[in-house]
């Protein structure tokens, strides 16, 4: 990794895309400076007081939210399309074979996912305005459109800027976008423990307590998200002519967090429903249920938990076809050692993929609700750390090392080729 780190400088191609990517990031960081017009910014900033659910919203927009910028929802909308539509390819005929189509197929996914983003976009920008009605400084229909569009826009401008940073840059351009709002959300919780420290509200030991916990649970993510489980295969000899082929060993890398992050992004919005209708109802009895649905109540971290294991075996299930690796694994002449080729290989493919989801889902929700755990014992409430925001970072950070690493030896090969 160090060696990548130090090959940036070196590399003219992998110099220019670092370059265009940092600009890109620069870009985004301004656009949440710039205000919605007609909103008041005070009364914004009361909702942020007032409880956690839209500070956890605004740690993923960079801080947009609270500002009501216009990049305030962020990429959400995109990846909510991207997830709908790929959930959508097991029961919708078209994209399940878009999805077998290959590049062309690929491009035909992308331009409907991209009017699906503008569809939710505009109905997430109406409902928001809508909802934050006591913010606008002259709320008519006519105002809520303009607000409405101009969110829409916003989000639409970071689905561009995203899809550039993967054109020309280095990494997935709207996973760097979301890993750019995270990052710079650091800053601030610095200077929140240094003004807990300041008013005596922690010591230097939860300050160390926190530190240690914090430099465990990453490295306990990256080991949980590069683990694999190895199902050793081995390839039956063929005599084509005069030639042998085959007859060699080979592995299928099961990934034990197959789902990554989407699981938490499920149980989080199924969540936070409630809690977001009640903010704008004033009844008492839906003021109470939401009450015990608050965020860090024991109820909604068990609730919250569950929820998590359950998505994840549901989303492991919708994505990894475990009847097309056997079907390819026999076809290829493919068997692993002591299962029958065809079904009796689907089965145990599946019994593995059951026993390894347990513990990625397992590993998912315990990250998740970790945070709640941390606060309380360090007294470090209001710091963003753990949960989602770790998962992303790290995966996205990984993610683009190796692509990074990928560049520099494409490179080096070419090179040696010439």
């Amino acid at each position: 990794m160090l060696s990548a780190l130090s090959n940036i400088v070196k590399i003219p191609e992998l110099r220019a895309k670092i370059t265009f990517t940092l600009i890109m990031f620069a870009i985004f960081r301004m656009g949440t400076h710039i205000p919605v017009p007609g909103v008041d910014p005070s009364a914004i900033e009361s909702l942020f007081n007032n409880g956690s659910l839209f500070g956890l919203l605004d740690m993923f927009s960079g801080g947009a939210l609270s500002k009501f910028s216009v990049f305030a929802m962020s990429i959400t909308p995109y990846i909510n399309a991207s997830i709908i539509i790929q959930l959508l390819n097991v029961v919708v005929p078209t994209l399940e074979q878009w999805s077998k189509e290959g590049q062309e197929g690929y491009k035909k996914t992308t331009k409907v996912t991209r009017y699906f983003t503008v569809l939710l976009a505009f109905l997430q920008a109406l409902g928001m305005s809508i909802g934050l009605k006591q913010a606008i400084l002259n709320p008519g229909p006519v105002s809520i459109l303009i607000i409405a569009i101009t969110l829409t826009a916003g989000t639409v401008f970071l689905m561009w800027l995203g899809e550039q940073i993967t054109a020309n840059g280095v990494g997935n351009g709207i996973s760097l976008i979301i890993f750019a709002g995270i990052v710079a959300a650091l800053p601030n919780n610095i200077g929140k423990i240094y003004n807990y420290l300041q008013t005596g509200t922690i010591t230097y030991i939860n300050v160390f307590f926190f530190a240690v916990i914090a430099v465990a649970m990453i490295v306990f993510v990256v080991a949980i998200h590069t683990a694999y489980r190895r199902v050793p295969v081995s390839y039956a000899k063929r005599v084509v002519g005069h030639r042998s082929y085959g007859g060699q060993s080979s592995h299928i890398p099961l990934k034990v967090n197959t789902a990554g992050v989407i699981p938490i992004i499920f149980a989080s919005s199924v969540l936070m429903f409630p809690v977001t209708i009640a903010q704008f109802i004033d009844i008492p009895w839906v003021k109470t249920i939401a009450g015990y649905f608050a965020w860090g109540t024991p109820l909604q971290t068990t609730v919250y938990a569950l929820l998590i294991i359950f998505f994840t075996y549901f989303y492991t299930a919708v994505t990894v076809k475990i009847s097309d690796m056997a079907e390819n694994l026999k076809k290829y002449g493919g068997f692993i050692p002591g299962i029958r080729p065809g079904e009796p290989t689907a089965v145990y493919l599946d019994y593995v993929m059951t026993r390894i989801t347990l513990a990625g889902a397992l590993f998912l929700a315990l990250v998740a609700v970790l945070p709640t755990f941390i606060a309380s014992a360090t007294h470090l409430e209001g710091v963003n750390f753990g949960g989602t925001a770790l998962l992303i970072v790290v995966g996205v950070g990984l993610d683009t090392m190796k692509q990074i690493e990928s560049m520099v030896v494409m490179r080096h090969y070419q090179g040696f080729m010439n």
